[in-house]
């Protein structure tokens, strides 16, 4: 068996997880030909391989189209599109889509599990809530690709260690929230994920597509295990500027 070990020691998001896949080894060109599967546009694809604190990793992002970037802002938890999506659209998306059953079941679960966290924080019903956050395009793309990319791997187990996430506040479209944000610290509630902040870093290094992703996909957490040959290492560059290296190792 397969199995991928994620070492989140400066936080998880979608596109710190795919590009610790690529940098193991995915397949550009294959990832995008399963992606178009889901039959929505609007957005580019980049891929690029760089390095970190003179670590060499991939950096993957979702470029949006001029059509759409006067309606988007990314500030990591405040991923904002005004033509917000609800669960149902999303999961009408995914399920309509010509992925497998496996990748269209563990992507659903995903939005479900933040639709909750959503629902809950904002005193709604679930099927009030818009994603603003991860019913941008971007996140649509994070979510259901990794589940591509651990298909395309043939990777069959996913085991994670202590997820490390900022402190402070962050500023997003809906004011100044407290980092870990408050979709992630619901989703906390009721969780075996391990999870710390670092006093010194002063943002959101957990998001909660992020985090998400990690709880349902995750089903041992802890460190790397002991029987665990690794055959392969690779870093996924985030976005934040935290004085150090801004990482996913897988």
């Amino acid at each position: 068996m397969k199995s991928l070990y994620l070492d989140p020691f400066s936080g998880v998001s979608g596109n710190m997880l795919l590009g610790t896949l690529f940098d193991l080894g995915l397949n550009f060109e294959a990832f995008k030909q399963e992606l178009a599967k889901l039959g929505i546009t609007g957005y580019e694809l980049t891929l690029t391989k760089t390095t970190k604190s003179a670590i060499k990793g991939h950096l993957f992002e979702v470029v949006l189209n001029d059509e759409f970037k006067g309606h988007h802002a990314d500030e990591g938890a405040g991923k904002i599109h005004h033509h917000g999506r609800n669960l149902a659209t999303i999961e009408g998306i995914i399920n309509d889509s010509a992925l497998s059953e496996h990748i269209k079941k563990a992507a659903c679960m995903v939005f479900e599990e933040i639709a909750k966290a959503e629902a809950q924080v904002h005193d709604k019903k679930i099927d009030e809530i818009h994603f603003h956050e991860v019913g941008a395009i971007d996140s649509i793309v994070d979510v259901v690709g990794f589940f591509i990319g651990l298909e395309l791997l043939k990777i069959e187990k996913v085991i994670c260690g202590t997820l490390v996430d900022g402190t402070g506040t962050i500023k997003v479209a809906h004011g100044v929230m407290p980092v870990p944000v408050p979709a992630v610290m619901q989703m906390r509630m009721n969780s075996e994920v391990p999870f710390r902040q670092r006093e010194d870093v002063l943002t959101e290094l957990v998001t909660p597509t992020g985090f998400g992703i990690v709880k349902c996909i995750t089903k041992e957490f802890g460190g790397i295990p002991d029987n665990l040959i690794v055959e392969q290492v690779g870093y996924g560059f985030g976005t934040r500027e935290t004085g150090s290296l801004n990482a996913l190792r897988g």
